[in-house]
């Protein structure tokens, strides 16, 4: 299937193309003709599946053909409604790359930085707006938005909504929306709250399902070094060095540690930033931004600052500190061999770390392979027992907190 396939306009096939992108992800080809059909959605899906562009394009074509024959002031007609900032900016930019050659509006609105041009945007008219929930809210009492012409709804990442304690803010929100419209919901686990947090918001929704986070790891290439604790930082220097690894994004387990790690490898000429929430909001897009465009080689970022990033061929993930979550590990190596990309997933384990391992292993029902550390070996290592192969049903059963959870996909 190619998006031709998937009676797209010419100006959004156009920008495809510019972007370099032919052939659709299995949720965009199941999502897109449903959106376009004016249904509801309820998809069960994780950030690098292609997520944004399932709900953006169609939503692109269905506004812009009635942008067409609507003109003059342009009320907010579509909203989405995202976490974290950087996922709101990234999600911003993905209505840039598919919208470039249609005359819609948008605007991304976050906190933690100056909210004139913000406001100013607003103003101005907008077709689309993308925010996170305690500005939107802010703005929204400043009467600075209103939200009675939305026509479309996407609530993304609703279980991180969930755990970082927006619930409340989404259901404000929704109270201020009109009651007919399109609402998309996504969320990448179902548990109970957030299944019934989608009965208030959908309609006869059709069911998307991709991707169970258990199984993204098959197509990423995963090896783990055992090393010294004291011993990390020289192991990552040495598997920097040379140019085999492009571009490699480092995980923490503390925004100290991440600060650490960065110092550590600029020190040993290695360009790298850290990432995590005690930095302002312009340091972390800087960093981010530097990341992106190649000019620093290595981001080291925690776990809550990393949600969100969605970077285009990014080769390597190195997990410095293994996390205690076994969820957060499938997570973390996600952001590498995306929408089909060939990636890498390197972890360092000492001795402590064993235990955290085991349940990765037991959670993604396969071992990882061991890696030779003849550099720096960890004293008194043997070497682990295989971790039997868990099908489908046993993955998604024994998964803590919902990960890995199957949703029908309604067909």
């Amino acid at each position: 299937m190619t998006f031709e396939n998937l009676k797209l306009i010419e100006p959004i096939l156009r920008a495809l193309k510019h972007e370099g992108y032919t052939t659709p992800t299995p949720i965009q080809a199941e999502a897109i003709p449903l959106v376009l059909n004016r249904r509801d959605i309820l998809g069960c899906a994780q950030t690098g599946t292609g997520k944004t562009a399932a709900f953006a394009i169609p939503m692109i074509q269905l506004l812009s053909q009635e942008r067409n024959s609507n003109a003059g002031k342009r009320p907010i007609k579509a909203l989405i409604l995202t976490p974290t900032r950087e996922l709101a900016i990234q999600i911003d930019e993905s209505f840039t790359s598919y919208g470039r050659h249609t005359s819609l509006r948008h605007h991304v609105i976050f906190g933690g930085v100056n909210q004139n041009s913000q406001v100013n945007a607003l103003r101005n008219g907008l077709d689309i707006l993308v925010a996170t929930p305690g500005r939107l809210l802010d703005l929204m009492n400043q009467r600075h938005v209103n939200l009675d012409s939305i026509q479309f709804f996407v609530l993304d990442e609703a279980d991180r909504m969930l755990d970082m304690g927006f619930v409340n803010d989404v259901k404000k929100v929704l109270a201020r929306l009109p009651l007919k419209r399109q609402s998309l919901f996504f969320s990448a686990t179902m548990p109970p709250a957030i299944i019934q947090l989608a009965d208030t918001i959908l309609v006869n929704p059709a069911k998307v399902s991709v991707t169970p986070v258990s199984s993204t790891v098959d197509a990423i290439n995963q090896s783990v070094y055992f090393v010294d604790k004291k011993n990390k930082k020289n192991l990552l220097i040495e598997v920097l060095k040379g140019d085999t690894i492009d571009r490699a994004l480092v995980f923490t387990r503390t925004k100290h540690g991440a600060d650490k790690v960065s110092r550590d490898l600029s020190r040993a000429g290695i360009l790298a930033e850290a990432i995590h929430g005690n930095k302002s909001q312009n340091a972390r897009q800087k960093a981010l931004s530097n990341f992106k465009s190649r000019q620093t080689r290595v981001l080291v970022a925690t776990d809550i600052a990393a949600r969100g990033i969605d970077i285009d061929d990014l080769s390597h993930v190195i997990n410095f500190e293994l996390p205690n979550m076994p969820e957060s590990y499938v997570h973390r190596i996600g952001r590498t061999g995306r929408a089909g990309a060939n990636g890498s997933a390197i972890a360092f384990c000492d001795a402590e770390e064993k235990e955290y391992l085991r349940d990765i292993q037991r959670l993604i029902g396969q071992q990882i392979p061991e890696k030779d550390n003849l550099l720096f070996p960890l004293m008194n290592h043997t070497v682990t027992k295989a971790a039997p192969r868990q099908n489908r049903s046993q993955r998604s059963n024994g998964n803590r907190n919902g990960y890995g959870r199957s949703y029908s996909n309604g067909r």
